[in-house]
């Protein structure tokens, strides 16, 4: 693609050099320059784009895209080389990406979802209901891309970088995809990785204290407001009116079309009549103007929140109730409320919470439907808001029978660490634990004390199928432990 046109739209550039040059990618990894690529230097958090120029120049860039605040002198880039000046180089990478694969957001219908916990579920019941309908349907979000059914890759952030994002969003076009569901992330927002998207939908489904560190958001009002960019990017929007955030979107976005949904406040869509089950919940709510029972293989309260923001979106998209139901009715999510099929019979469940939010939801639900015991395997995520450490073990100590605590994905700290943090808050408590650093082990024990009426809440990993140590991630899905500690008791 000629160079004019990658910079087509894009404001406040400075330009120096040849503009009239074909294209043949865009990389922001110098070690994927190739011969004609444009190399856009961005300044991350550990690393500076701008030291990889001469990397890029060598592979054969013949564009470099640096930031306004850079000395251009310090750089000494070749006569031959074109060199563009933007304000912000994440913005100018999300932009150009856009316009390099044709803009391909403006060829589907694009529904974006947000909130700190339920975007998942509700991506997947999305994607469940539209499928049902017979739809070409794109996904994009914590767990994998998916394209038609297809798991096309798994996922190593919740929304991808602007340059991955855009040749996915081409990829689906090819594929004749009609409707993409994406998860989008504060951090997303924040970063520019989804400016250049065309929203036809959006949906904020709740807000609670998470990404607070040093290298996501500082404090709560920035977690906030980077959530709320959402919004200024699509006029069609659904709120959780329960939710104390969610309640103050539409006065905070008066022009907007805003449908609201929820339980307890009143809203455009509400449920009445719920029953929540060991297995499941069923809820009452009106879609044009008739009564329905909706059924959802999912137990718990907050389940009925994504349920009911799958419904508002779907049926705007013109889906029939019954189709809805039907897909609800058997939906399965990787990681989430997950129960782990075992020869012993034993209840597991696998589930992604990792705030206290989430943690104090799920453990919650299964609390008041188990005959025995809850078994509270968990840790914290490393080089993440440490404040909610403390707080999670106090949950854990308040509401499990028994918990042990364990490690996450450590990262960059020490394990033995993280865990003295939450054993710090469930020493407030008089819920019973112990300590297990290693989670395999964690994880054995708790499947050694438990009998057919308790359940075992695996939390924090969910769908993820590794560990991540140190910069590295190690293999660790937790269905393949489960099953593996159970064969090996099994021959004993």
């Amino acid at each position: 693609m000629n160079l004019k046109e990658i910079l087509n739209k894009i404001d406040g550039l400075k330009a120096k050099g040849n503009l009239d040059l074909e294209i043949q990618g865009i990389e922001s990894d110098s070690r994927n320059v190739k011969k004609g690529f444009m190399f856009v230097a961005i300044k991350g958090f550990s690393v500076d784009g701008n030291n990889y120029i001469p990397n890029a120049i060598e592979n054969g860039a013949t564009v470099i895209v640096v930031e306004e605040s850079t000395n251009l002198k310090e750089l000494n880039i070749p006569e031959d080389i074109t060199l563009i000046v933007a304000k912000n180089t994440r913005e100018f990478l999300s932009l150009a990406s856009s316009n390099f694969y044709k803009k391909p957001s403006s060829k589907f219908k694009l529904i974006g979802i947000t909130g700190t916990k339920g975007k998942t579920t509700t991506t997947f019941m999305i994607k469940e209901i539209l499928e049902k309908a017979g739809k070409k349907v794109g996904l994009i979000g914590t767990i994998a891309t998916y394209i038609n059914g297809k798991k096309i890759c798994d996922s190593d952030r919740t929304t991808p970088e602007s340059l991955e994002l855009q040749r996915l969003f081409a990829k689906m076009v090819q594929e004749g995809v009609e409707y993409v569901i994406m998860e989008v992330s504060s951090q997303s927002l924040k970063l520019h990785r989804v400016d250049g998207c065309e929203f036809d939908l959006v949906a904020f489904t709740n807000f609670s204290e998470d990404h607070i560190s040093a290298k996501e958001h500082p404090n709560m009002e920035d977690y906030f407001n980077s959530k709320l960019k959402l919004f200024k990017m699509c006029k069609k929007g659904f709120v959780n009116i329960d939710d104390l955030y969610g309640n103050k979107i539409p006065n905070l976005f008066k022009e907007n079309d805003i449908t609201s949904y929820g339980i307890d406040n009143y809203g455009n869509v509400l449920a009445k009549d719920i029953t929540v089950t060991n297995s499941y919940v069923d809820f009452k709510l009106k879609i044009k103007d008739k009564n329905e029972r909706v059924k959802v293989d999912i137990p718990g309260r907050f389940t009925v929140y994504n349920a009911l923001c799958a419904i508002c979106i779907t049926r705007e998209l013109g889906v029939s109730s019954e189709v809805m139901k039907q897909a609800l009715e058997h939906i399965k999510v990787p990681g989430r409320s997950e129960m782990v099929e075992n020869k012993l019979e034993i209840p597991i469940m696998i589930d992604y919470a990792h705030s206290p939010e989430s943690l104090e939801n799920i453990l919650g639900a299964v609390k008041n439907y188990t005959r025995g015991r809850v078994i509270s395997v968990f840790g914290c995520g490393g080089d993440r808001d440490t404040r909610k450490r403390p707080i999670m073990g106090e949950i854990s100590g308040k509401i499990a029978d028994y918990t042990i605590i364990t490690s996450d994905n450590p990262r960059t700290e020490k394990p033995e660490e993280i865990v003295k943090q939450i054993e710090n808050g469930i020493k407030k408590t008089t819920g019973k634990y112990e300590v297990v650093v290693d989670r395999v082990e964690a994880i054995e024990k708790a499947i050694k004390m438990a009998n057919k009426n308790d359940i075992i809440v695996l939390a924090g990993k969910g769908h993820e199928p590794y560990q991540e140590i140190n910069g590295v991630k190690h293999s660790f899905d937790e269905r393949i432990i489960v099953k593996d500690i159970i064969s090996k008791m099994k021959k004993k």
